[in-house]
């Protein structure tokens, strides 16, 4: 999991990501990631539209959201 960070966070990528949060509950969330430090990183949270620290071992799933450039007719 943290290889695909990294590369997302080297790609200047956005990332989908399933996530459990403290309480148990798992979330759908839009995350730019900032830096990655540890067990942790911190991003940019969409859902939140603010900076928030996650933990890479509750994350359980990763996609990088892909922006396919349109032709303008």
């Amino acid at each position: 999991m943290r290889e695909k960070l990294v590369k997302a966070m080297q790609r200047n990528q956005l990332v989908n990501m399933m996530y459990v949060s403290k309480n148990g509950s798992v979330t759908k969330r839009r995350v730019k990631i900032i830096k990655i430090v540890g067990d942790s990183f911190q991003a940019f949270c969409f859902m939140r539209q603010t900076k928030r620290t996650f933990l890479i071992r509750n994350i359980l799933a990763v996609t990088p959201v892909i922006r396919k450039e349109r032709d303008v007719v």
